[in-house]
């Protein structure tokens, strides 16, 4: 079962996953990640490098509703394949609930 990212990434976007990722699947919004489903071979290895906890299964309960989300975005949000610095407020943000309502932003990484 692939992986997805859930909100709990919005506005923290460490990208430790990244760096871990062996199959470069991550790809950047303007403050969130996202996994393309297709691309993910399941190996579970950004799950624990998350600070964030933002990482599911697909079939877990937090991360089912995050399928759609994760497959729409990972066509249209450029490819990230290497760790960049996260916003300066990251950990302020960490464990901020209903950030998808509010400060989610469907808008591509500014490359």
């Amino acid at each position: 079962m692939t992986y997805v990212v859930t909100d709990n990434c919005i506005r923290c976007k460490f990208m430790d996953c990244v760096a871990a990722c062996p199959v470069d699947c991550f790809y950047e919004g303007e403050n969130m990640l996202v996994i393309h489903p297709d691309e993910c071979i399941d190996c579970g290895v950004c799950e624990p490098e998350c600070p964030a906890d933002a990482i599911r299964t697909a079939d877990h309960a937090e991360g089912a509703p995050w399928v759609a989300l994760n497959a729409r975005y990972a066509q249209v949000w450029p490819n990230i394949a290497e760790k960049k610095e996260p916003p300066d407020d990251a950990q302020a943000w960490m464990g901020v609930p209903d950030k998808f309502t509010t400060v989610f932003s469907a808008a591509p990484a500014a490359e």
